[in-house]
């Protein structure tokens, strides 16, 4: 069976933000992508780079990283199928954080130049572009409160809300079970935990049936459950469909 061409797990993600014109879904869908590979942890961009690409997510799950001085890392957004992690780039000069996948990922390159032409010449598409961009600052302002006013459960269970919200809504999973093969260390420095509070935190979400976990698979068992601890209002996504509600 063909592969399904990269730009459809774009043109997907772009939907449930914004309606697309058929001639939007045409151009977009004739954006040159070249595909490459990454293991675990194997950077994709770095802080300090002067990228001329930008990369859509076509499989994986990656995260936006900075380190302190004394080496201690912080997670400030998780990036799905669909999202282009580094679309400012097209604005900014210099990355100020890199970009790390958590699992065996795929992306897709497309060039600078190639996108400041669409953009120039097709208002449409800047609009959605500068409306992803501006969601993307909108997650962000969600994790400064989740970290900084949340007690450890209710951020856990915030971000698996969130992750099973956006992974769901470009297809990626079905009846509220993620593949997160995220290690504890890693969800500790996404949510300012130790890696030993990370454990007790997810025993307690399943001790209380919110959750179950197999392996690296998150079941929200009782979603309804989760999104009331987790104090999960899904409006900060600003998607076309709210995915928030019990029958989700």
């Amino acid at each position: 069976m063909a592969q399904a061409p990269s730009s459809n797990i774009l043109i997907r993600k772009l939907q449930t933000i914004s309606e697309l014109a058929p001639s939007d879904i045409a151009l977009l869908g004739n954006i040159s992508i070249q595909e490459k590979e990454y293991h675990a942890n194997e950077d994709i961009l770095r802080e300090g780079d002067k990228p001329t690409l930008s990369f859509v997510v076509l499989d994986g799950l990656i995260g936006s990283t900075k380190l302190t001085g004394d080496g201690k890392r912080q997670i400030s957004s998780f990036f799905v199928p669909g999202d282009i992690p580094d679309l400012h780039g097209l604005h900014l000069s210099v990355m100020d954080s890199t970009f790390t996948p958590f699992m065996p990922t795929r992306v897709g390159f497309m060039r600078h130049d190639a996108l400041h032409d669409i953009c120039d010449q097709h208002p449409s598409i800047t609009r959605v572009f500068w409306r992803s961009t501006v969601i993307d600052a909108a997650i962000y302002r969600e994790w400064v409160t989740n970290v900084g006013r949340r007690d450890a459960y209710a951020r856990m269970a915030h971000l698996l809300c969130e992750l099973i919200v956006r992974l769901h809504s470009v297809g990626r999973i079905e009846d509220r079970v993620a593949h997160l093969p995220i290690t504890q260390a890693a969800l500790g420095d996404a949510l300012g935990l130790s890696t030993v509070h990370v454990n007790r935190v997810l025993q307690e979400l399943r001790r209380d049936g919110l959750i179950s976990t197999v392996g690296s698979r998150f079941h929200a068992t009782d979603w309804a459950g989760l999104v009331r601890a987790a104090d999960f209002d899904s409006t900060y996504l600003h998607q076309r469909a709210a995915q928030t509600g019990a029958d989700f």
